[in-house]
């Protein structure tokens, strides 16, 4: 059996390692066809025993253009036996932007040990219409774990370049 703490570990390893390997490619017109980029992952896992069960979601992406960028990423654990429970999540992101843009970036963890909701929500803007955001929701709900996140970068003149990925594990319990 793979304890929690190891499968929590790797589960962060493998998030943060496709994040900054661009594991996954956004959809929306060729990079050199205006200079935009969205990338989102997604990955969850679970174990469950007679008389116990745990698992880990997590997601996480960016976008950037025309020097604006922003990135979330939430990660979930819960462990479950039939006389306790535990979890623990954790949310956050950044943006930035060149030449006095606007930036806003909050994020937030509320609920109890058997219901928790993270979420992080980062976007940059500058004049013109150009814009990158990035969203990730995270929920652990009585052995129901979820982790999404949307990322999205915009330019005038066309559709903006999405990515969305999430996961999801069920510990039956």
């Amino acid at each position: 059996m793979i304890s929690r703490l190891a499968l929590l570990i790797v589960s962060a390893a493998f998030v943060a390692g496709s994040a900054a390997t661009g594991f996954a490619q956004g959809h929306g017109p060729a990079a050199g066809s205006g200079g935009m980029s969205a990338s989102t992952v997604g990955t969850g896992a679970g174990t469950v025993n007679p008389g116990s069960a745990s698992g880990v979601v997590g997601s996480g992406g960016s976008a950037a253009t025309g020097g604006t960028s922003a990135s979330s990423l939430g990660l979930g654990a819960q462990s479950i036996t039939p006389n306790q429970s535990s979890s623990a999540l954790g949310t956050g992101g950044s943006a930035a932007s060149a030449n006095g843009g606007h930036v806003m970036s909050h994020s937030g963890v509320h609920g109890s040990p058997n219901a928790m909701t993270g979420q992080s929500m980062d976007q940059a803007h500058q004049q013109g219409g150009v814009w990158s955001k990035s969203h990730t929701v995270t929920h652990l709900h009585h052995g129901e774990l979820s982790s999404r996140t949307k990322s999205m970068a915009h330019q005038p003149g066309g559709p903006p370049v999405k990515s969305m990925s999430g996961s999801s594990v069920d510990l039956g319990r």
